[in-house]
């Protein structure tokens, strides 16, 4: 499995972005799909998940009810709607793939994409 994701950028704080991830190699729908954070000098954080046909999602405690997590079977694209950032929010957002759900941690994840900077300025 590939993923590539991007939409990443640089925006004020309280603006709205938009993050896709393009799986390749196994459709999406047999997937569930997650994304990370990593900010300089800190540990890869759990962002978001959400199950194999997008029902249930889950979110890491910094990021609910400003972020979602959603996906479009059809395009084999997952995306991460962020809402209200924050100039904590910056970081490098990575999204993974996995087999099955396992949880939040990043062992779990099978497949990983190469990031995409997210900078928000205060």
């Amino acid at each position: 499995v590939q993923l590539q994701a991007c939409g990443g950028g640089l925006v004020q704080a309280g603006d709205s972005l938009r993050l896709s991830c393009a799986a390749s190699g196994r459709t999406l729908s047999s997937l569930v799909m997650g994304w990370f954070r990593q900010a300089p000098g800190k540990e890869r954080e759990f962002v978001a998940a959400q199950g194999w046909s997008g029902g249930s999602a889950y979110y890491g405690d910094s990021v609910k009810g400003r972020f979602t997590i959603s996906r479009d079977n059809a395009k084999n694209t997952v995306y991460l709607q962020m809402n209200s950032l924050k100039p904590e929010d910056t970081a490098l957002y990575y999204c993974a793939a996995a087999n099955t759900f396992k949880g939040t941690m990043k062992s779990s994840y099978n497949y990983w994409g190469q990031g995409t900077q997210v900078t928000v300025s205060s």
